[in-house]
């Protein structure tokens, strides 16, 4: 916009007497227009057909072969040109007949000679002024049809990403239905093979043990163990599907509140360690109750199978609140709160460069008979923390322990 309105301002004068041209730039000097000189109305149209963006025409009356009224019929006649201003300069427009053909010929305005430099210089700069005004208007509108385009093409990009989205949506929803089916035939459709395996292994070990040779026995207890494992795997895999598809419904729960509820379902488990839990927890976190239960079940079902024997097994449970910024961890948001619960055990723990690999799906760090599961715990562990918009870390030293880290965006209660 600003190139073209910077241009200079073209004036086209048309007059048979080269001094009169010259007269009429001296009037107009200093100004910043550009003047186009036309010798006769014909030298005028011919300039005309080639260059349509003048601000004004300054024609003379009285020129010969073709006068300034005939010129002026002819410009009007063109579609480009009708609209471009013109005044004539003469020295016998004194008549109202004569005054009546100028305007009738397509003048705006009409000056007589000897012409006045101020009065000439103040209609001059009206019309230059409108054509600049004009120029501008129709440059914005140009933008703005230019800025509609982009906007429609935006908004069809728009419309075709949201069909995108949607048809996305309709795939996922299918492929939720064909997990929920397979989830259904993990559940029952495959453990009741196992079961009758089961079954049929323990009446065979009870009922014909006599009739079996030690070495039948051995086999028969390694189908009833490798059954068992396949029904824990089943499970596992179908608890790490829930916490993936589960709806999140969260709540403001006292932190206390959910490890009560995980000592009073593992007392067992905990007593058989000899395992002491020490807590120290302050305020709520934003949570899903029930996956948060079962994160904190896997944990110490984690630290009960890697405690050391000849160690009592102590695990520790602390949680604050604090700024992204005050917990050193980059992936925090420095000015939002999170709710900090740091989870840690005094067992085997682990080298550090498996900080990341003990959260895979199936990837365990200790041969399965020495440390039995399925490799899945701790992968439900990441998973619920995700569920949860967190993040989760873990250190270790062989020997000494493991620690884990869990960063919860924190809503006040």
């Amino acid at each position: 916009m600003n190139s073209i309105i910077a241009d200079p301002i073209k004036i086209l004068i048309v007059d048979d007497k080269k001094e009169n041209l010259l007269s009429l730039q001296v009037i107009l000097a200093d100004r910043g227009y550009k003047f186009v000189e036309a010798s006769s109305g014909k030298d005028a149209l011919r300039i005309l057909l080639k260059n349509q963006d003048f601000a004004i025409i300054l024609m003379d009356v009285q020129m010969p072969l073709m006068d300034g009224f005939e010129t002026a019929e002819l410009i009007r006649q063109s579609e480009k040109l009708k609209h471009v201003p013109i005044i004539f300069l003469t020295a016998n427009m004194n008549t109202t007949e004569y005054i009546f053909k100028g305007y009738q010929s397509g003048a705006v305005d009409y000056m007589i000679k000897p012409l006045s430099p101020e009065i000439l210089q103040a209609k001059v700069m009206v019309f230059t002024e409108l054509f600049k005004k004009n120029q501008e208007l129709r440059i914005r509108e140009e933008e703005a049809t230019r800025l509609n385009e982009m906007i429609l093409k935006a908004n069809a990009k728009l419309e075709a990403q949201y069909a995108a989205i949607e048809k996305h949506a309709e795939e996922l929803k299918k492929k939720n239905m064909e997990l929920d089916a397979f989830t259904y035939i993990s559940s029952h459709d495959l453990q009741e093979p196992l079961r009758k395996i089961q079954t049929f292994t323990n009446l065979i070990l009870s009922n014909e043990s006599g009739n079996l040779s030690e070495d039948g026995k051995v086999k028969f207890t390694r189908i009833l163990y490798a059954t068992n494992r396949m029904r824990e795997l089943i499970n596992s895999l179908l608890s790490f599907s829930r916490t993936t598809i589960v709806d999140r419904s969260f709540e403001n729960v006292d932190l206390n509140t959910i490890i009560a509820n995980v000592q009073e379902a593992l007392h067992e488990n905990i007593a058989e360690k000899n395992a002491v839990i020490i807590t120290n927890l302050h305020g709520v976190a934003n949570i899903i109750p029930f996956q948060f239960i079962q994160l904190m079940e896997n944990l110490i079902h984690n630290a009960i199978k890697f405690a050391r024997e000849d160690v009592p097994l102590q695990i520790e449970i602390t949680s604050r609140i604090a700024l992204g910024s005050e917990l050193g961890n980059d992936k925090l948001l420095p000015n939002n709160n999170y709710c900090h619960i740091c989870f840690g055990d005094n067992g085997i723990g682990f080298d550090a460069q498996h900080s990341e690999k003990i959260f895979g799906v199936f990837q365990k760090l200790h041969s399965k008979d020495v440390y039995e599961g399925t490799g899945i715990g701790l992968a439900i562990v990441k998973k619920i923390v995700e569920n949860h918009n967190g993040y989760i870390s873990a250190t270790g030293e062989p020997n000494n322990g493991a620690k884990f880290n869990i960063y919860i965006p924190h809503t006040a209660a």
